[in-house]
């Protein structure tokens, strides 16, 4: 059975830490960029695209730094899989990357490089950084 690989991008961002890690952390921010709708119960988030409905389940974050979500209906890999999004600011020259962590099938990865492309290009327009 083909097993999901892990990746990375980064993405250079103008944007404050803090002003980034509201768009991350919560739902209504999150909708304004990473899908069409999303809820959250507590921990549980609800992520919708097109009608359909994907959950999470936020795994851990900390302030102004990174989330971490799981996917629960990801039953393969269950405990290695997840997507995390980091805010990485570089000591010297304070520029700001965000940073996510992904998994994907290993035919799949390219596919969902662009998805996150897609997703953070739309989080650029949304917060006015080109």
């Amino acid at each position: 059975m083909e097993s999901k690989v892990k990746f990375e991008i980064e993405y250079p961002i103008h944007a404050s830490p803090s002003m980034l890690y509201q768009y991350i952390s919560s739902a209504s921010s999150l909708s304004e960029w990473f899908a069409d709708n999303v809820n959250s119960r507590g921990i549980i988030f609800s992520f919708f695209w097109d009608g359909t409905e994907e959950k999470a389940e936020l795994l851990s974050s900390k302030s102004n730094s990174y989330v971490k979500f799981k996917w629960l209906d990801d039953s393969e890999d269950q405990d290695k899989c997840y997507f995390e999004i980091r805010i990485l600011v570089d000591e010297i020259t304070k520029d700001v990357s965000l940073i996510v962590t992904d998994f994907a099938y290993e035919d799949e990865v390219d596919e969902n490089k662009m998805l996150w492309d897609n997703q953070i290009s739309d989080l650029k327009q949304v917060i006015g950084s080109s």
